[in-house]
This record gives structure tokens, sequence and C-alpha cells, in this order.
């Protein structure tokens, strides 16, 4: 078989980039912009032997990936901001029991009903902390049609490598643009590690991730949103065990952040940086090809956990500027990991910064006297 190219758009490079991960069965509900991740699922999946269910809800859509999960397939469900809060008690579920799902969040603007067909960056922080409790997650974020292909496939095995809830945060202009990408025929699956015989079910290796008990097998086990023992049994009135839980489920995540990982790094030795993930990458990358080497560029394709040491690659840098679709839900972490001046560029209503604005950040950046600077557009 040979790599095959064609011209899609960002959300059905989505599905084919899961077809290719291996992904068998998809629960959702249609809502824009994400609703053409489902549609050519629905059409791809039942002739290669997959499921497709349109469920009634985003809350019946996650807990039917969750249970596809344990039954052994690769899973994965689509949404947008309004079907992404109706998910987070069970992203909460999936996190603790340590089950590995992929969720493709397409962004609109919000809150609420908001612009359904314009795009935004709003769910960033959400994704990281809508849940309650303490749990540590992993989140892409493509800039290309071919990034939503590559960036599906990695999702799925990241969720099985670290057995965890795995977000594909992208938006409506990456969703709905169309663009030459490849279909590669062959690509790397890390399959999830199968709990051994005399194991006990939640019990971590050296990792920090136990063996899955994949359902049908033979394995005689628990599975349970309260807090438990490594035997997969409530143990909820133990302040010991709820805290041994929930401190490995994190760093089984966060000791692994740096080989967790994906970045472009571009003119290291610049003084002033733009930090971008998603659609407004492309703007930057925009200007920096009209205005060649004269600023950095710190591209992020995992946001989740945030890669804090690629920061440490600009030696030079006076100021980070980062341009986001919403008030500045990155630019906060940035601001916990670095002295540096942060100006950030907020942009809300659904259309891309310009190469224009974004000079006019770079030019307030250069004389930027507090830690933390807003450029009004």
């Amino acid at each position: 078989m040979t790599d095959k190219t064609d011209f899609l758009n960002g959300n059905v490079a989505c599905a084919e980039g899961a077809l290719a991960a291996g992904c068998r069965f998809f629960a959702g509900y249609p809502i824009t912009p994400s609703t053409e991740v489902a549609e050519r699922m629905a059409v791809r999946l039942p002739k290669i032997g997959g499921t497709f269910v349109q469920m009634e809800d985003e809350i019946a859509s996650i807990a039917a990936i969750i249970g596809g999960s344990w039954a052994g397939a690769r899973t994965m469900t689509a949404t947008s901001g309004p079907g992404f809060s109706l998910m987070m008690e069970n992203i909460g579920y999936a996190a603790f029991t340590e089950t590995p799902i992929v969720i493709a969040n397409v962004q609109r603007g919000g809150p609420s009903t908001g612009q359904p067909t314009m795009a935004a960056q709003g769910d960033m922080l959400q994704c990281r902390y809508g849940s309650h409790g303490d749990y540590s997650v992993i989140a892409l974020s493509p800039s290309s049609v071919q990034e939503m292909y590559d960036l599906t496939v990695k999702a799925f095995n990241l969720a099985d490598r670290f057995r965890t809830p795995v977000f594909l945060m992208t938006d409506e202009t990456i969703g709905h643009m169309r663009e030459k990408i490849t279909l590669h025929s062959n690509v790397e699956i890390i399959p999830r590690r199968e709990l051994k015989e005399g194991e006990l079910p939640c019990a971590p290796d050296e990792n920090g991730v136990p063996g899955f008990a994949t359902f049908g097998m033979g394995h005689n086990v628990h599975i349970t949103g309260l807090t438990h023992n490594e035997k997969g049994y409530p143990a909820t009135d133990s302040a010991e065990i709820h805290e041994k839980l929930v401190r490995r489920q994190v760093r089984k995540i966060e000791d692994f952040r740096n080989e967790i990982a994906d970045v472009d790094i571009v003119n290291p030795d610049a003084e002033l940086v733009f930090i971008s993930y998603g659609a407004p990458t492309r703007t930057v990358r925009q200007l920096l090809h009209d205005i060649p080497d004269t600023y950095g560029h710190l591209n992020l394709r995992i946001v989740w956990p945030f890669p804090d040491e690629s920061l440490l690659a600009f030696k030079n840098a006076k100021a980070f500027i980062i341009p986001e679709m919403n008030l500045g839900q990155i630019a906060k972490e940035v601001r916990q990991h670095t002295n540096i001046p942060i100006v950030f560029v907020p942009k809300l209503g659904g259309a891309l910064h310009t190469p224009a604005e974004l000079l006019k950040a770079a030019e307030i950046a250069k004389t930027v006297k507090k830690p933390v600077t807003e450029v009004c557009l």
C-alpha cells in the first residue's frame, strides 16, 4: 500500500485519522461545527467492521465511548462547546477510572449557544479543569488539515499509553477549511497494555499506568468512579488511599510532560517571540514569512500538559506575544512559567488575527514594561 493524497476539510481529516489509528467505535450527537466528523464516521465505520451510533445527547455519547473502550475498542466522540460542557462529569469519570478515549472539540464562540458557526478557542481551560477534583489531561491543538489527521492518530496512541481521556482541541476554522493532505498507508499504533495474570487491576507499572482489564478477556475486575484501592474496590473512607491514587494519576502524565511535548521552535535567538496554537498559528507563520528572521515562534501542537521547558529555548527573549481566540487562557498558563514580560493579543468574534494586528502587538512588545500587557485590537 502507498500513501494517498487527498483534498479534505479538517473535520473529515480528523475522522480519517481516527480510522487510520484503529478507531472502531464512534458515538456522538450532531452539533455545529463538528458534525462532519460524525457524518464521515457514519459512512466509513460500517464498511470496515466498526460501529457508529448516534446517541440522544452528548452525555450518552461519552458514556457510550467509555463503555466501548472497556470492551476493547479504540473509541471517539466529537462535539463543540455546549456538548463539551455536558460531557464534563463523565470526563472526570473516565480520568478516574483511567479509561482511554478521544474527544474532538471543534470550538465555537461561547458562552452558551454563542456563535455556532464561528471559530474560537474558549474551551482551552475547560478541557484542563472542567470536571471536578484533581486530575491531569493531554490536549492536542492542530493548526492545519494535515495536523488534524496526524494529531488524531497521535491522540489515540497517547490515550492508550497513559490510559486517559485525550482531547483534540481544534476550532471551526481548521475544522471547515480544505487543504491538500497525505493519508498515510501505515501509521504507528501503540496499543494499550493488557492486564497480566496475577496483576492487580489498579496497580501501576514503573510508569504509573496499570494494565488494562478488557471486558470479556477473563479478568475479574471492578470498575468504579469511587475512590478505589489497587484491587479496584471502593475505599472512600481512606484519606491515604485517595491521596495516593490521585497523586499517582496526575504524576503518570505530569512526570512525562517533556516527553509528551510536541512543539515547533523557529528562530530561538529572537528577542520577540510569538507563542501560538491552533488557527492563530497560521497568521503567525504568515507574518514570519513576510518579515523573515525577525521574530521567534513557539507553536504548541500539544497544549496540555503545558510544555514549560520549551520556553527556555528562547535565551534572548524580551517578550512573549500570545495571540488567542479567547481572552488569554493560555497566556495565563505561560505567565506561571516565566518572568519574561507577556503581551497577550485576545480576539473574539470568530475572525482570525491579521498579520497587521500581530505586527502592532510586536511593536508594543518592544517597549513593554509591565509583566502582563493586553493589546486591544
